[in-house]
């Protein structure tokens, strides 16, 4: 198709110059096609299921499609990231469009295979918040993109790169996105070279093929051009509507967060509120309103004045208390509090259940899958000394069902012990937690040949700030902010 073939009109908020008044689209796909022919290097391409990215793998398939098929002997991996908590819409249409790449390049013969990736269970975004008790992400702790974005497409493009040496990542990124995003390409730039070197991996080396274009020409090649792997561009068009922009292939940490944005996370308390899952809403998924309260009532544990109520005073990690350095006596919120993530817990699988009792088209939606579920119920026993083994407990309650539990090694101890040792531990003025904690200890040690690991074990929790909280906060804010700090069911909204 010859530049003549396409309507570009300047439309969008991008301002700049058309690529197509200086380049003809077959030129573009010339010049993908000297790529590929160029070495032996596979490509792997970053898909988030948004415009930029659609444009770049549909030229390149276009490109590709049109080289002989004894030349089509490089594969090209197509990755698409599954943080396991993005909205709903959008998880459909990359499912069915990497079910499409599949399918369509299996019948015309062509190098493709996409790929889902997804964070690790120990990474998930539920695990971290309920699990660990992080606090819900936000601009100065966004813990989420990382371990949800970053690592699974990390870790394909290391396994093809100790498979074959070297890799070629696409990207469908433009320089017109932003300053920033021009700074960034132009840094990693190669002289004289169409490819840019990666900013992580020293044996991949990053291809964007729509860098120079704005976004009139995404939208005028989208629109007028058809997809080639059986899906409607108009319908991508339509996820668009209202909606402030796509979340992009993220490859870093400066990636600004999607939040705004119907191909982001339902769960994302990085942006003040969400108005793309809003927007849905208000055209008619009335289904997602329990998602946007449960967000939004995320969002609300952020506010300085809550944070006291849901977070514990001592870090989860060595279990010290850290004050303000800023003239101010305040304690700095640390890890949710184990009470609080018991409810957060609850209410994810109330949310859940609602979800699946107001969806249309009889579908279902898990928004915490079994595998997370068992790793909550594994740290809370293991870090929480939760031996009333609370997960099952709180699923049963909430979901009026169970699930296969697996016995684990804890069986020694449960609700009934935790009841003794507590009338004891208070009879001696001991902290129950602590004796939990240092008879968990023991049992995690033994039978080992070797315990040398346990008096540093034992150590580290004796090190632990073991006052009562109440004392604490007395201590260092006084007695009149103890209440501040006080969690109990009946403060959730």
């Amino acid at each position: 198709m010859s530049t003549d073939n396409l309507d570009v009109s300047n439309t969008g908020q991008e301002k700049g110059e058309s690529v197509f008044d200086s380049r003809s689209l077959e030129d573009i796909y010339e010049e993908i096609r000297e790529a590929y022919l160029a070495d032996e290097r596979p490509w792997v391409i970053g898909y988030s299921g948004g415009k930029d990215s659609t444009t770049a793998l549909q030229l390149i398939w276009y490109a590709i499609k049109e080289i002989p098929d004894e030349q089509q002997t490089k594969p090209i991996h197509v990755i698409s990231s599954d943080t396991l908590v993005e909205t709903p819409k959008i998880v459909n249409h990359i499912t069915s469009t990497l079910e499409n790449i599949n399918e369509y390049a299996e019948k015309e013969d062509l190098p493709f295979e996409a790929h889902k990736v997804t964070p690790k269970v120990d990474d998930s975004f539920w695990v971290n918040l309920i699990g660990r008790g992080y606090p819900a992400p936000n601009q100065t702790f966004r813990w989420c993109t990382e371990r949800l974005k970053i690592d699974p497409a990390d870790r394909f493009i290391e396994n093809k790169v100790s498979e074959h040496g070297e890799v070629i990542v696409v990207l469908g990124v433009r320089k017109a996105e932003s300053a920033t995003r021009e700074q960034v390409m132009d840094l990693h730039s190669i002289d004289g070279s169409i490819l840019s070197r990666h900013n992580k991996f020293a044996n991949a080396f990053v291809y964007t093929p729509i860098e120079d274009w704005i976004v009139d020409d995404v939208w005028s090649y989208l629109l007028q051009v058809e997809c080639p792997w059986g899906k409607e561009n108009r319908d991508l068009a339509a996820l668009y509507q209202e909606a402030d922009d796509e979340c992009p292939m993220v490859i870093d940490t400066k990636t600004p967060s999607c939040g705004n944005s119907r191909f982001g996370c339902w769960t994302c308390t990085v942006v003040s509120e969400d108005k793309a899952m809003q927007n849905m809403i208000d055209e008619g998924d009335e289904w997602m309103e329990p998602l946007l309260e449960f967000r939004d009532f995320l969002k609300s544990t952020q506010d300085p004045d809550e944070k006291p109520k849901y977070r514990q005073v001592k870090g989860r990690q060595h279990g010290y208390v850290k004050t303000k350095t800023n003239g101010d006596n305040g304690i700095i919120p640390r890890a949710h509090k184990f009470e609080f993530c018991k409810d957060l817990l609850r209410k994810l699988l109330e949310t859940q259940k609602e979800v699946n009792e107001q969806i249309p088209d009889d579908e279902e939606m898990d928004l915490i899958r079994d595998e997370e579920l068992r790793e909550i119920r594994r740290i809370w026993r293991e870090e929480r000394a939760d031996w009333e083994d609370s997960v099952p407990k709180i699923y049963r309650e909430a979901m009026e069902e169970d699930i296969g539990w697996v016995q684990d090694d804890y069986g020694a101890f449960g609700e009934t012990e935790a009841k003794l040792l507590k009338e004891i531990a208070d009879k001696h003025d001991v902290p129950p937690e602590l004796v939990q904690r240092l008879l968990d200890t023991e049992l995690q040690h033994h039978g080992m040949k070797r315990r040398a690991s346990i008096y540093n074990e034992i150590d580290k929790v004796m090190r632990e700030d073991w006052r009562p909280m109440e004392e604490i906060v007395a201590d260092i804010e006084g007695e009149e902010n103890v209440e501040n700090w006080q969690y109990t069911s009946e403060s959730q909204t």
